[in-house]
């Protein structure tokens, strides 16, 4: 399998374990997937820290990318009109996983959804 990028939205609040739970659980759908290179997010949500803490205990990045270049950016998933209404994108996860997998960027897992977060897989 690929190295993958990991891409998460969150409402505030959430914990790292829901946060790894759900990464966990869209990497299985991925193939297993180990090798995460990163995780990203939008910019609003850098600081949150259950993703923070889901990317120290992964041992990877975290990218944050401006709301803009993340609504240029937009996933095949459903809009989200919390998104929209908390950060002014209408989807994060999907959008978030594109832009850090860069150009040629194939998502692998589209949006997957718990309670508190979301998360997207890609790769280059």
């Amino acid at each position: 399998m690929p190295d993958v990028y990991v891409g998460v939205g969150a409402r505030r609040g959430v914990s790292a374990d829901e946060v790894l739970a759900l990464i966990g659980r869209a990497l299985r759908e991925a193939g297993g997937a180990t090798a995460v290179v990163a995780l990203a997010t939008v910019d609003a949500k850098a600081d949150e820290p259950g993703i923070v803490a889901a990317a120290r205990h992964l041992g990877v990045p975290l990218l944050a990318y401006p709301a803009a270049a993340l609504a240029a950016r937009p996933g095949p998933g459903r809009p989200s009109p919390a998104a929209l209404a908390a950060v002014g994108v209408p989807g994060v996860a999907e959008a978030a996983a594109l832009a850090a997998a860069g150009q040629g960027a194939v998502l692998l897992v589209g949006k997957r959804t718990s309670p508190r977060a979301t998360c997207a897989v890609a790769r280059r």
